[in-house]
């Protein structure tokens, strides 16, 4: 799981997975500049969020491989509650889980892994079906006139389990082992094209244009270095770097509605452990720079420029065995 070599199981073989994300969001950024203010006053906006998935692989030869992946999303989001002074006196807590988007997808490796093992070229090709619900409402606790009260609205676009569109997945991945070695350097990029504008999700925001929610593209790249030693009885590690975010504009279509647009970038390193027909990985991507960039609303208005929370690291786990 620390580069493409681990998407050949061999011809005939089923693999099984389970891969696990948590991410804690808490730092606020306007462009990339980080809005300190709002940890002094006790203002920001935090979300937990754990993303478990399950995947099934079938290699029918060499050379190909489809999957299948079914997430299960929960998060929670808590928002401060201020008064007539603008001053935080309390803070409304939200939360949203259930089946996210499914996806299914093919990979092909363009080379025979059997005479080339010691480098190759992986295309994908996927579709995300709109399994998970974009449109959760819960009760948000605000202070109005002095008075607490609940008001029924749809939870925030980040923590919604779904994004209510159908989507395109492309795949790209790549590994060179070196000189030989138990050494490789990797590079893999995933981006999902969602044709669709918007999903028609009430943001209950009073800014112009960012009525509804947007339904999004997003992207994540990951290149670096793996090795795994003959004498470290199954255990490897890795090191690199991570981009990941959501564009200002869509590939396909337009790109109106509510978004937060912008990305992280990371450093990953990464540990692995394989034993027989069982694989267990674990990577911690640190973030070294995050950029809240304008969205097409924000675009609209001379000197807007909403925030975003990003997280200061996020953990992943994964999980397989090959039969």
């Amino acid at each position: 799981m620390l580069g493409v070599q681990d998407s050949y199981t061999g011809p005939n073989r089923w693999q099984v997975g389970m891969s696990y994300r948590y991410q804690y969001s808490h730092r606020h950024f306007v462009g990339s500049e980080e809005q300190k203010n709002r940890a002094e006053e006790r203002s920001q906006v935090k979300n937990t969020i754990n993303l478990a998935e399950i995947g099934v692989r079938y290699n029918p030869n060499p050379q190909w491989s489809f999957s299948l992946s079914v997430p299960y999303f929960d998060a929670e989001r808590s928002s401060p509650i201020r008064d007539a002074n603008r001053v935080v006196v309390d803070r409304s807590l939200v939360q949203a889980s259930g089946l996210s988007d499914i996806t299914l997808s093919a990979r092909r490796l363009l080379f025979k892994p059997l005479k080339h093992p010691d480098g190759n070229v992986a295309v994908g090709l996927g579709i995300k079906i709109p399994t998970g619900e974009e449109d959760v409402f819960e009760d948000r606790k605000r202070l109005i006139n002095g008075q607490t009260v609940y008001t029924d609205e749809a939870v925030d676009q980040s923590i919604q389990p779904g994004d209510g569109g159908w989507g395109a997945i492309l795949d790209l991945q790549y590994f060179q082992r070196i000189a030989h070695s138990n050494g490789a350097f990797y590079f893999s990029t995933t981006y999902l094209i969602n044709p669709k504008d918007t999903n028609g999700v009430p943001t209950f925001r009073t800014q112009v244009g960012e009525e509804v929610m947007s339904v999004s593209d997003q992207y994540v790249a990951r290149i670096g270095a793996s090795y795994a030693g003959k004498s470290w009885k199954g255990f490897g590690a890795s090191l690199g770097g991570r981009l990941e975010g959501v564009p200002v504009k869509d590939l396909i279509g337009d790109s109106n509605g509510f978004r937060r647009p912008g990305y992280a970038i990371s450093a990953e390193p990464g540990v692995s452990y394989s034993r027989g027909a069982y694989t267990f990985s674990l990577a911690v991507p640190i973030a070294l720079y995050r950029n809240r960039t304008r969205s097409v609303p924000d675009r609209a208005i001379p000197g807007r420029h909403g925030d975003a929370a990003f997280a200061d690291y996020v953990v992943l786990f994964g999980w397989g065995r090959k039969f």
